[in-house]
């Protein structure tokens, strides 16, 4: 999308209109070398003060005139009889002058020395034009689009798009159903706001999208300009601030009246929470320059009229933390929730992003979209893109399936360490890690079903192996959450298992299985012996945004029982996945053969090898 083209870039000075300067500096310099040559050439032969005397004596000098006491002008007679013009310096002050001259008997006239007016203006002409020249240069550099002030440190940085410019609309847009319905009002008002108007009704000042990063709350605001067919600008909330005090307050001003001007449009402010963050909740108290510019933001937005046709919309990913004046009704009165896509929304952003590329028969969006819960929308982009960057370089025409898997596996746990050499005995222990936490997903009865497991190091991992739910769940049972926890054990049991003894390489499962059971047993009321009651609070400093320590507000005894209960609820997972590993250890050896040999297998190579039915019961 390219930015208006009245919406000048301060640097475009240089770019664009340097000839001009170029040309204005090169006519400076000739007139500044045509005035002093011009001053310095003249018709009046100078003489010395001494030479002068000698011609006085000598009675040649007919007439003079004395100007300022400073110099004399005056003609002589030569030895040919011709009359020559001259003119001379006084150096110093001679009282003997006036008696000479009466002597000799020469008419002497004087007074001031006379300035044409042609000589003032071609001295002062230059110095006017390089004064004229160096504001220009200092206006041109540092305002941009400072509307003809020098100084344009105040002005807002919101880049422009118009209309034209802007083909954004909500079919750019996939899924988000609920959040284009709150913004189709928006949309209505700014096409037709007497429908609204008419019977009394208010279209809300501000309209806050809250939602994780990459979720396309940028998109939306301009999928609304589109709609709506107005213009369009767009802010951070860091454009705000600047090392100048005041300056945060004067860009919200000139924002606001941006808008005004331009109306109908939208001011679409970006990362709000850099300036929107709750008052005295920093280090620099009341006077601090971004609580100064927030202040200035809850002024104008107080102020506005949405009757002018100007739509503020923000974006935050922390709702949390923005200062309760600025969410109440009458400045962002409607927030607006751009949740992480689900199954069917990620399938079409899919299908949204892939336009533009040539496919393979061997693509399936839906298992693609399945095998990326929790990503974003932009997350999916940056997967469609590296597919057809890996078909590139193997300079295939389509992109296959086996691209969007690598991929995947890329944007989500890194690139192959493919050049990394690991020893034999290494290399087993890690496929009898992965075939442990991969033979439970069979024999479990709420595991999801498994895509594929892989002993080829990514990112941090040695190996990994991969889930694939049916649908997206946004609630998880208790029974699901001890197969979780029974699974993450899978790897640490098979070492053990094969080896007696385990390795470091089962640090991160570890990790997670303590961490679901402490929230089994302290968030989500899971424990009989604790029963249905939270322990502990998150202590999370507004002006850091962060969780940097629980709050303890219990006592040492139930702390001593939370204990107790975590560590049965990890003992007997583990106790349970070591009797089934036991009983399927002839299952675990030839899926670990396997695995080293292929180094990857996906669900239906595993289901032939160990002869589990496709539709079987688990």
């Amino acid at each position: 999308m390219n930015d208006d083209k009245n919406n000048k870039d301060p640097n475009d000075f240089f770019d664009n209109n340097n000839k001009y300067a170029l040309f204005f500096l090169f006519s400076l310099v000739t007139l500044f070398l045509f005035v002093f040559s011009f001053s310095d050439t003249s018709t009046i032969n100078e003489i010395s003060y001494s030479l002068f005397y000698q011609q006085l004596g000598q009675g040649n000098v007919r007439e003079i005139e004395i100007l300022d006491q400073r110099e004399i002008f005056g003609t002589f007679v030569d030895r040919t009889g011709a009359v020559t013009s001259f003119k001379t310096k006084i150096p110093y002050y001679d009282e003997q002058l006036m008696e000479d001259v009466k002597d000799k008997g020469v008419e002497v006239s004087g007074g001031a020395q006379k300035i044409g007016i042609g000589t003032i203006v071609m001295q002062i002409l230059p110095w006017l034009l390089m004064f004229v020249f160096i504001w220009w240069m200092f206006r041109s550099v540092q305002g941009g689009s400072g509307g003809g002030k020098a100084f344009s440190f105040g002005k807002s940085k919101a880049r422009k798009y118009e209309k034209d410019n802007n083909p954004i609309t909500f079919t750019d847009v996939a899924g988000q159903l609920e959040a284009k319905y709150e913004l189709q009002e928006v949309v209505e008002f700014l096409k037709n706001p007497t429908r609204f108007t008419s019977i009394g009704a208010k279209i809300p000042k501000g309209v806050l999208l809250v939602g994780s990063p990459g979720t396309g709350k940028t998109l939306l605001a301009k999928a609304v300009a589109g709609e709506a067919g107005v213009a369009f600008f767009h802010m951070s909330g860091s454009d705000f601030v600047e090392m100048f005090v005041g300056v945060g307050a004067s860009r919200v001003r000139d924002l606001f009246e941006t808008g005004r001007k331009n109306a109908p449009c939208i001011l679409f402010i970006d990362e709000i929470d850099a300036v929107g963050r709750t008052r005295g909740a920093g280090y620099g108290g009341g006077h601090d320059e971004r609580e100064q510019t927030l202040n200035q933001l809850l002024v104008e937005m107080d102020g506005f009229d949405t009757q002018e046709g100007v739509i503020i919309i923000a974006a935050t990913n922390r709702p949390d933390v923005l200062d309760p004046a600025l969410l109440r009704p009458g400045r962002f009165d409607r927030q607006v929730v751009v949740d992480l896509p689900d199954v069917k929304e990620r399938e079409a952003i899919l299908k949204i992003h892939s336009r533009k590329i040539n496919l393979g028969d061997s693509v399936d969006l839906n298992i693609i979209a399945r095998a990326t819960p929790g990503s974003s929308g932009a997350d999916i982009a940056n997967i469609v893109n590296e597919a057809a960057l890996f078909a590139a370089r193997r300079k295939k025409e389509l992109v296959e399936m086996v691209d969007f898997e690598e991929a995947s596996d890329k944007v989500l746990m890194g690139v192959a360490r493919t050049s990394r050499v690991f020893s034999d005995a290494e290399r087993k222990m890690t496929a009898y890690h992965e075939a442990g936490h991969a033979l439970l997903h069979y024999y479990l009865k709420n595991a999801d079903p498994i895509h594929k497991v892989t002993i080829i190091p990514r990112g941090r991992a040695l190996g990994v192996t991969f889930s694939l739910p049916e649908e997206d769940k946004y609630s998880r049972s208790s029974g699901w959450i001890y197969d979780r926890i029974k699974i993450c054990y899978g790897g640490f049991a098979a070492e053990e298992l094969i080896y007696g003894e385990t390795s470091s390489g089962a640090q991160n499962d570890l990790e997670q299985a303590t961490d679901l059971a402490r929230k089994m047993v302290c968030d989500w009321g899971m424990s009989a012996e604790l029963g249905p009651v939270s322990y502990g609070q998150n202590d999370e400093p507004i002006f850091i945004g962060k969780e940097i320590a629980q709050h303890k507000d219990y006592s040492d005894q139930t702390a001593s029982l939370i204990d107790r209960e975590i560590k049965r609820i990890l003992q007997s997972s583990l106790d349970e996945v070591r009797t089934l590993l036991k009983k399927h250890r002839d299952e675990l050896e030839r899926l670990t053969e396997i695995l080293l040999e292929k180094e990857t297998l996906d669900d239906k190579e595993i289901r032939e090898l160990l002869e589990i039915p496709l539709n079987g019961e688990k």
